[in-house]
């Protein structure tokens, strides 16, 4: 009974502090009503937020007794307003906040949504006095509309006021907060439900037009773009369910032209307009909703729509031409960065329009533009061909053009344009470089467009795009340019010794070279080889004599790298389709070695010299094995006569100064020859040399050098994979690597932390079979186990749980006699892995592990949840939100 009294009174004493703090935060709002406004915002929001934790128990009438406590002024407004937004940011818990949610919702139609009309009513009937009380307070009434709004009220129940708020739109001074609120009135999730009220929402849409045609004229953006924002909300939500009412199809295609006027505002983008945009996704949209509809209706509507998806790519293109050369050259940096984003907008959308409009449309751009180039008055502005060449380049790579015969018209009016403008001419070869795939179907072709690209080469304001168009044909033409070849190699020759393009560009280049290359016969590659390698061996061998500067550093790197890019493509063979699993071609037999051996064994001695020099330079070494790598990954088992001269080098280099890219480079040897008869001792003993020597680096301590612990836990992991006989040698210490793949558990960087445990989930599985790994594993496997439940315990960061799982669930598979022992004794000690777990939770987590050792996603799924235990953070907020 003391105890129920005590509990009472308890509770007696909650409710009248709970009443009492009402009273006094409303006291102080009614003083402060006037201001200052941060002083009622944040009372305001005090208040809100104990209704929040009061409703719908203690105070369930919360909303209610505001609205009757406070006079209709703008206190009780920001109350109004305040609240909802509380709700929606509160860390309240989720069937908490669903609650109050629903209590508060309620009250909406039948006490605040009344209120708000009728001082909304007031400020619509106070638009023509000097000052007035409902005007001033018309921007809060909306404001607190569409705070309202955010609890989801359905539509029809806040119809009015919508209604009202579409009034308000022709008043400037309510404008923009009834634009906002009528947006996120028709955006709701649900409103698509009320097709009644959508329909009636339809002419009130209509009726905005003289508004929107005002403003346009006007020039003011501001009106125009909130306008656009409305009739895009009734528009782009709710297309599918208009489209359905088949009765109203004349308003909706009525709709459907306010937002076309939308697309084509007059002005460009982003410096006269910045509105266009915005209706881009609707054209999607609703194309995609006609297409989604049974056949009947689908077919009434393309009859219907696609005569205004014609209209809507002339306006498209007229939208993407560029303004004339003074007006562009005014333009900021970023104003012509965001035109080029909206120009890749317009292109997405001409993609998507072409499924409505097929071949047609082809035909259509294709007489437009003939007419400009055949005009026979005035000369056409560069910018109306440019943007139609723009339409063919955007949908070139997804129309099925090869049926067309528009497209050997247009390669062979592209020769006639007159070029005077850098965009026109960019565009030009990015139509090009689009055709790719179509020339390769009709190699006739190239004879009319590669001249174009060859002299588009030349020019550096053209880089990007004649060096990306190059490489595209090269990739897609390659059969035919043997009779090109010749002069692609002096152009590319002639331009990359004049240094037109930037680095980035000369690699691309060097790609393309390589790609047209293959094909030949390979007397014909090397003589090509020849005349295109020689001027910058040369350079190599000069700099080889040079002083170490940053100057020669980068000319060095950049000459290395031209290597590596022309190796990374140069794969001989007849055609992609021959390619073996590897992805390299395979070389014809009785044809001697492969080019890029060859060229590798004639500068062999020279890299020799540079890595002499240069040892201590990261770069320059990364730049070096980076040539053997691409050389590797390109020949595969034809990489094999460097094999013996490169291991050599290859370990003098790492002995010397070790470094990740030699680590990398070795990697890569293991993977492709560890298991070749003619080479496996080469690649073993190189193998083995590695590992002796990054030994020593852990013994001096590996700390300042994660690169390298990363790609050796890289390597060894590879290893286990090809060829577990690697390690099997008696200078193989398998404790020593043991310990090192410990190390590199601790370390604080992710991508070393995961390959250290991708090296122990490799090598786990090897218990049973060598007899080597498992005395290693039964020795030293609890101190593996201690150093993962250390960093499950909070040691490492959340992100890498997953992979800690992987190792306790191989631990667990293929040590399973052994996990308990250690669990048992790793986790009896106080504290570990952290003070928060109790011993309970302990022997909870030992038990799950045990159990599971089929599943690697429950081990994560345990994992994950003991992590969060040994954090403190289980059951938080933020843990959730991880």
């Amino acid at each position: 009974m003391d105890a129920q009294t005590n509990g009472g009174a308890e509770e007696y004493s909650v409710e009248n502090v709970e009443k009492a703090l009402r009273s006094q935060l409303s006291a102080r709002i009614a003083l402060f009503s006037d201001g200052p406004r941060m002083v009622l915002t944040r009372l305001c929001v005090a208040l809100a937020s104990l209704a929040l934790h009061t409703i719908p128990d203690s105070w369930p009438n919360a909303v209610q007794d505001l609205v009757q406590c406070f006079p209709p002024g703008p206190a009780l407004l920001e109350l109004l307003t305040v609240l909802p937004e509380e709700l929606h940011t509160s860390r309240l818990p989720q069937y908490r906040k669903s609650l109050v949610r629903a209590a508060i919702s309620q009250t909406g139609p039948t006490s605040v949504f009344p209120l708000l009309l009728r001082l909304l009513d007031q400020a619509e009937n106070s638009q023509d006095e000097a000052v007035g009380t409902g005007a001033a307070l018309g921007p809060k009434v909306l404001r607190c509309f569409s705070s309202w709004l955010l609890l989801d009220i359905p539509l029809s129940e806040c119809e009015a006021l919508v209604m009202a708020s579409f009034r308000a739109l022709h008043q400037p001074e309510l404008f923009e907060m009834a634009s906002d609120a009528l947006v996120h009135a028709i955006s709701q999730p649900d409103a698509h439900r009320y097709v009644n009220t959508l329909l009636k929402l339809v002419p009130a849409v209509l009726q905005l037009e003289e508004l929107l045609r005002h403003a346009v004229q006007n020039g003011d953006m501001e009106s125009t773009h909130g306008l656009c924002r409305v009739i895009l909300a009734l528009g782009q939500n709710h297309a599918r369910t208009l489209l359905e009412q088949t009765a109203h199809w004349q308003s909706f295609l009525a709709l459907v032209n306010m937002v076309m006027y939308c697309t084509g505002i007059p002005g460009h983008y982003p410096v006269d307009e910045m509105t266009s945009s915005l209706t881009l996704t609707f054209w999607y949209t609703l194309q995609e909703d006609i297409g989604s509809m049974e056949r009947e209706r689908k077919t009434m509507y393309l009859q219907v729509y696609r005569p205004v998806y014609f209209q809507l790519v002339d306006v498209l293109l007229y939208k993407a031409q560029f303004p004339t050369d003074s007006e562009y050259a005014t333009w900021s940096s970023d104003e012509k960065e965001n035109f080029r984003i909206y120009r890749v907008d317009i292109s997405d959308t001409l993609m998507y329009v072409c499924e409505i409009l097929g071949p047609e449309l082809l035909g259509n751009w294709y007489d437009k533009l003939g007419r400009l180039l055949t005009a026979p008055t005035q000369p056409t502005a560069w910018q109306q061909t440019e943007a139609i060449l723009y339409g063919f380049q955007s949908i070139a790579e997804t129309l099925d053009v090869n049926h067309s015969d528009v497209i050997p018209g247009l390669l062979g009016l592209i020769p006639r344009i007159s070029v005077s403008n850098v965009q026109l001419a960019d565009t030009i070869m990015f139509t090009i470089g689009a055709l790719a795939e179509w020339l390769a179907d009709h190699p006739v072709m190239l004879s009319g467009v590669l001249p174009l690209v060859l002299q588009a080469l030349s020019n550096p304001d053209l880089s990007v795009s004649s060096v990306s168009t190059l490489k595209k044909i090269c990739r897609e033409c390659r059969p035919d340019l043997a009779p090109y070849a010749p002069s692609i190699m002096a152009v590319a020759q002639d331009v990359l010794i004049k240094q037109i393009h930037k680095s980035s560009q000369c690699m691309w280049l060097m790609q393309a070279l390589g790609l047209m290359l293959s094909p030949l016969p390979i007397a014909e590659i090397l003589g090509h080889l020849q005349t295109l390698l020689t001027p910058h061996i040369q350079q190599l061998e000069s700099l080889a004599e040079q002083p170490q500067t940053p100057a020669n550093r980068l000319a060095i790197i950049h000459i290395l790298g031209l290597l590596s890019n022309l190796f990374t493509t140069l794969n001989i063979g007849p055609n992609d389709t021959e390619q073996d699993g590897t992805g390299a071609m395979p070389k014809p037999p009785g044809q001697g070695p492969h080019p890029v051996v060859v060229v590798l064994q004639q500068v062999f001695q020279l890299v020799q010299k540079l890595l002499a020099k240069w040892i201590n330079d990261s770069q320059v070494v990364e730049a070096v094995c980076t040539v053997f790598i691409k050389s590797v990954k390109t020949l595969v088992d034809d990489f094999g006569p460097m094999i013996p001269q490169l291991s050599e080098m290859l370990g003098q280099m790492y002995s010397t100064v070790p470094q990740s890219s030699a680590l990398e480079l070795t990697r890569e040897l293991v993977h492709i020859f560890a298991k070749d008869p003619t080479h496996d001792v080469t690649v073993k003993l190189l193998f083995l040399h590695m590992i002796a020597v990054t030994l020593a680096v852990f013994e001096r301590g590996p700390r300042d050098h994660p690169d390298i612990v990363d790609s050796f836990m890289q390597l060894l992991l590879q290893a286990l994979k090809r060829k577990v006989d690697l390690f099997i040698a008696d200078n193989c210490d398998f404790k020593a690597l043991f310990h090192c793949g410990l190390i590199s558990l601790k370390f604080p960087e992710g991508p070393t932390v995961k390959s250290a445990c991708g090296f122990f989930t490799e090598l786990l599985p090897h218990c049973a079979t060598v007899p080597a790994i498992g005395q290693v594993v039964h020795d030293e496997g609890r101190l593996l186990l201690e150093t993962i439940l250390e960093a499950i315990g909070g040691q490492a960061p959340r992100i890498l749980m997953d992979n800690f799982a992987d190792v306790l669930f191989y631990i667990n598979k293929h040590c399973f006699a052994y996990l308990p022992i250690w669990l048992k004794e790793t986790l009896q000690r106080p504290d570990f892995p952290s003070a928060y777990v109790t011993p309970e939770q302990k022997n909870t987590f030992s038990q799950q592990i045990l159990r599971e050792r089929v599943s690697k996603r429950k081990v994560k799924d345990i994992v994950k949840e003991f992590t969060l235990l040994c954090r403190g953070l289980h059951g938080t907020e933020y843990a959730a939100d991880y």
